[in-house]
């Protein structure tokens, strides 16, 4: 496996990868896929904020995804990031996630920022809380219902990590 930095030529892939998740499972809360063109809108974003969105190659093919956005868009959140990972479907349970988390991770603390998040879609998505708390993420809390997809109610679960210092200095 490589990871690298997304750029255009992976938005196909990862439109692809990411319209499976939408309309077969319970991470994201879209319930219709965005195409090639909102995708490459919201890498756009990401980029121009100076935030990282990274891509898991093997053998040059996309396999998944990860991104670091702003937890909330207001100053006083500078210094906190929220992660979303999504990996093909084929490919899952193959070290991919916690790849792509590592990568996320290392970058975030290189970059001053202090607090990761996690909102993790569906209190049974197992997966993904497994994979956030190898990585040292705490659960937080959990909000119940507040999403209704595929004929049933969804929570979703926050966790949280430090990053470097976390909130044991002042930033720069």
């Amino acid at each position: 496996m490589e990871i690298i930095e997304a750029d255009e030529q992976h938005i196909p892939a990862m439109q692809k990868i990411y319209a499976w998740h939408v309309l077969h499972g319970t991470a994201s809360f879209e319930t219709q896929p965005p195409d090639e063109h909102e995708m490459a809108l919201r890498l756009k974003k990401i980029q121009e904020a100076g935030l990282l969105w990274l891509v898991v190659l093997l053998e040059g093919e996309v396999k998944g995804f990860c991104y670091l956005g702003r937890y909330r868009e207001r100053f006083a959140y500078r210094f906190t990031l929220e992660d979303s990972i999504y990996i093909d479907p084929g490919f899952q349970k193959r070290g991919a996630g916690k790849a792509l988390l590592r990568c996320a991770i290392d970058w975030a603390e290189t970059h001053g920022f202090r607090q990761l998040v996690g909102n993790i879609g569906d209190s049974e998505n197992e997966a993904s809380i497994n994979l956030h708390l190898a990585a040292g993420f705490q659960v937080k809390g959990t909000m119940h219902s507040v999403g209704f997809k595929h004929g049933r109610w969804l929570d979703t679960v926050f966790m949280q990590r430090a990053l470097g210092d976390g909130s044991q200095s002042v930033p720069e």
